[in-house]
């Protein structure tokens, strides 16, 4: 077996398009794709994003068997399978493992408040089921309760690197040092601000990050410029980008204006969101985005001509 790349470096969670019917495009999302590795990202994320919380199981799995087929042969490809019981966690998790993912990704359930030791008990379900790593990912930033430091080093201090994490609880940058420093700066540990704290999560030391798909022409080169010490490079994309997503203040409002850029960089031919939704993205957000956006992709593509 060939073996596989690295799960690190920009990993942005796709998109999901519909049609009329709100069924899945699936000649998009290969347009979409192709769109993304073609910008240079190291993989692709079935995620929150990727609204698998508004698919059926049977959707996600055909999701997670295109993405797969599609993505494989030129990055990572990683799939998030949790859902509100182990049953069906475990189904999905093998089912991604078995479609090829590198690695599957799991929030906690939603509907419960579960115990420290129900917690674990629930992730050890999901790491028993597939040989691949699992992330876990404390989404607490848009949906469900924070998970504790501690929950998250013992299950590192159990599986080591086949556990992976994406912190998103708030304040993200002390809570990602912490969890840092809990597993001894051993952990592969995934960002997933959306790219608005990309410039203070990099200094605290991370393997990589996870934004939505619209931004990857701005992204990759500020990741790379982090990578490469570059800060001044970095920090020019990253004002006009942190202010762009600072508009993006629940999961609906990434989903509207990512769907709307994408359609304005030709990528997708509607906006389409499985509803019922929770923000609808009005004319005077949507003259503050296409600004802020021009000024990003100007400022990436100079930065790009630049000599270093």
């Amino acid at each position: 077996m060939a073996q596989r790349p690295p799960i690190q470096g920009v990993l942005p969670v796709f998109q999901t398009p519909f049609h009329a019917d709100e069924s899945i495009d699936f000649e998009t999302l290969s347009t979409e794709i192709d769109w993304l590795y073609e910008r240079g990202v190291d993989g692709m994320v079935m995620a929150m994003v990727s609204e698998v919380l508004r698919l059926s199981t049977d959707e996600r799995q055909q999701l997670a068997e295109f993405v797969c087929g599609a993505g494989r042969e030129r990055g990572v490809v990683i799939v998030s399978v949790g859902t509100e019981n182990h049953h069906t966690t475990r189904r999905l998790a093998r089912h991604a493992e078995d479609a090829g993912a590198d690695a599957v990704m799991a929030i906690p359930p939603l509907s419960v408040a579960l115990s420290e030791n129900e917690l674990i008990e629930y992730y050890e379900q999901i790491l028993g089921a597939v040989a691949i790593p699992v992330i876990v990912q404390d989404a607490s930033g848009y949906v469900g309760r924070p998970m504790s430091i501690e929950v998250q080093a013992a299950l590192h201090k159990r599986f080591h690197d086949r556990v992976m994490f994406k912190p998103e609880a708030v304040p993200m940058g002390p809570r990602l040092t912490s969890l840092n420093e809990a597993t001894g700066h051993a952990a592969s540990v995934f960002e997933g601000s959306g790219g608005i704290a990309l410039m203070d999560n990099h200094q605290r030391g991370i393997t990589g990050t996870m934004p939505g798909a619209d931004l990857v022409e701005a992204i990759v080169p500020m990741w790379q410029a982090l990578e490469s010490g570059n800060h001044e490079r970095a920090r020019r994309i990253s004002l006009p980008l942190t202010a762009l997503i600072a508009l993006q203040n629940s999961l609906d409002a990434f989903l509207a204006v990512q769907k709307y850029l994408l359609v304005k960089q030709g990528v997708f031919t509607n906006t389409i969101v499985r509803g019922p939704v929770g923000y609808q993205l009005d004319e005077p957000t949507r003259g503050e985005v296409d600004g802020l956006f021009e000024m990003l992709m100007d400022t990436a593509r100079r930065d790009a001509e630049a000599p270093n």
